[in-house]
């Protein structure tokens, strides 16, 4: 069924009919009102999540849950999140792990270059892992959906297949990839995304490290005619609420949101992945794009070269007195097991 071109499941309808017929005050008592901040613009993917979220979870406790959504940082930013989190200036919020280094040190794991084809099987693996671990730093807030970007990849003005192509060659990328960048042999320059347009446009950067989703969102097929495969690092996100305003939920609104959990995270990661599909289909069809995919044994270099990162990660986080070691292994069985299990389903 579809209401304005949003496919409700099963469940979904069947509150929607609940709702009807017998009013939201009976099915789950008093209305409920739940604000929601997200720190990028309202046309972003984490925030098409929020408004996803906030439809099911409307519809599905029949009116009596009402989410007003606050996108664009207009009333939490991605640095203060948590903290207006935990502090109540909002009942859930959107956390990125890497905006806040050393805050959530065993999540940053799922963050390592150990190459994620997509998002979908990303997120299945950092949802059973935090399910599994609940990490202390993530236990002043509810957790009610956790979901990645799609990984890095190098969209770039002339075709890179190996790394003496990238050797020298100035990369634009976020914080997070100057270390990949550099020790694949590439010139990373830090900047942020409205900046790039510019220093492409002057030769001051000559390609992009991020996911393949931009190429359209930001048109950027126009001036980076060439995409290569290399599904380094990706970006965690968790969808937290306050610890105060969980507790007050009634029982029955707390059994939707804990029962659409791990559905939305699984959706979120379908919905990006099929849009860099998209994005990519469009930047081949207007520009030409030519999409290189490395040879096993190059693929195989690549990640040999990033591998210190780990290595880092490991030896920083086991010092902490955190089950680093376990973590990894349990995260590179999870990625086997849905990397399978999802192009099966395909």
């Amino acid at each position: 069924m579809k209401i304005r071109g949003i496919i409700l499941s099963t469940t979904t309808v069947m509150a929607l009919v609940l709702f009807v017929l017998y009013g939201a005050t009976t099915a789950f008592g008093e209305s409920i009102t739940l604000t929601y901040a997200n720190f990028p613009p309202a046309s972003t993917f984490p925030c098409v999540q929020m408004n996803k979220w906030k439809t099911e979870v409307e519809l599905r406790t029949a009116g009596t849950v009402t989410v007003k959504t606050f996108p664009g940082s207009t009333l939490l930013g991605a640095k203060n999140m948590m903290d207006g989190v935990i502090d109540g200036v909002a009942d859930i919020g959107v956390v990125v792990f890497a905006y806040q280094p050393g805050r959530f040190p065993l999540m940053e794991g799922v963050d390592l270059p150990i190459g994620f084809s997509g998002a979908k099987v990303a997120n299945a693996v950092l949802y059973d892992l935090y399910m599994k671990y609940k990490p202390k730093s993530l236990s002043k807030v509810k957790v009610i959906a956790l979901f990645t970007a799609p990984p890095a990849n190098i969209m770039s003005k002339k075709p890179i297949r190996t790394l003496s192509d990238l050797k020298g060659y100035e990369v634009r990328c976020t914080g997070a990839g100057v270390k990949p960048l550099k020790l694949l042999g590439a010139v990373p320059v830090a900047m942020p995304m409205s900046e790039t347009p510019e220093a492409l446009q002057k030769g001051i950067v000559k390609g992009i490290f991020s996911s393949l989703d931009i190429l359209k969102d930001f048109n950027f097929a126009e001036s980076c005619r060439y995409a290569t495969i290399c599904n380094m690092q990706t970006t965690s996100f968790a969808v937290v609420m306050n610890k105060k305003k969980w507790d007050s939920l009634p029982a029955n609104v707390k059994k939707v949101i804990d029962k659409l959990s791990r559905e939305h995270s699984l959706w979120t990661g379908d919905y990006i992945d099929q849009h860099v599909k998209d994005s990519v289909a469009w930047a081949r069809k207007k520009y030409n794009e030519q999409v290189i995919t490395l040879g096993d044994s190059e693929y195989k270099l690549w990640h040999q070269k990033v591998a210190p990162i780990k290595d880092e990660w490991l030896k920083k986080t086991e010092a902490k007195g955190l089950p680093a070691k376990a973590f990894l292994k349990d995260l590179m069985a999870l990625k086997a097991k849905y990397e399978k299990e999802f192009s099966q389903a395909k």
